[in-house]
């Protein structure tokens, strides 16, 4: 007899795969929220490609994040952003997974609303600093308190990011159980734009 939880799943998959036609499913949110490893465990359920946009830029400016940063400052790494996300979101459907500030440029951020499926993985602070204290390899947290600036960028972007189209709670959980959660919430979105993109 199969497990209900499975056949569950394997229904939200196909739900979620007619909900996003052609377009991107693209994972917005802070540093340490989760975006690549949900969102490369997304895209395998899902069987689609997976992309970060943030290796995209490193391999074609042939620079790290952190050198970008250092080099150009942040203006320039986020006009080189918008333009890598423009190319990427041009072919479909596959998972994107974005930078934390990603979705806080405007331009960018109509980009994603107009021609993806954008989903928000919203983690508290300590679940965020657990994650991102382990590395140092953060540009925008290389100052005297970075647990206090995560603390302001929270406040400033989480209102920003409440305008994607999914909210998913990423927690001290299983990434199986969280990249589940986020199917299942793709599955239930409704909008009309999934009929346009497959024509």
């Amino acid at each position: 007899m199969p497990d209900a939880r499975t056949s569950t799943l394997e229904q939200d998959i196909a739900e979620a795969r007619r909900v996003l036609g052609t377009r991107n499913l693209v994972f917005v949110g802070l540093m340490g929220a989760g975006k690549s490893a949900i969102g490369r465990l997304v895209a395998q359920m899902m069987e689609i490609p997976f992309v970060d946009s943030d290796n995209e830029i490193e391999r074609v400016s042939r620079m790290s994040i952190a050198e970008l940063f250092a080099a150009y400052g942040e203006t320039e790494f986020r006009a080189l952003e918008e333009r890598v996300i423009t190319r990427l979101l041009k072919t479909g459907p596959r998972v994107l997974s974005t930078g934390g500030g990603a979705f806080m440029n405007e331009a960018t951020r109509a980009r994603l609303l107009k021609s993806g499926l954008s989903v928000w993985l919203k983690a508290d602070l300590d679940v965020l600093w657990m994650r991102v204290s382990k590395r140092d390899t953060r540009p925008l947290l290389r100052t005297e308190n970075p647990r206090q600036t995560l603390s302001d960028l929270l406040d400033k972007r989480y209102p920003v990011y409440a305008l994607a189209d999914v909210t998913v709670q990423s927690r001290d959980e299983i990434k199986e159980t969280i990249a589940a959660e986020t199917i299942a919430a793709i599955a239930k979105f409704k909008d009309g734009r999934n009929e346009a993109a497959s024509r």
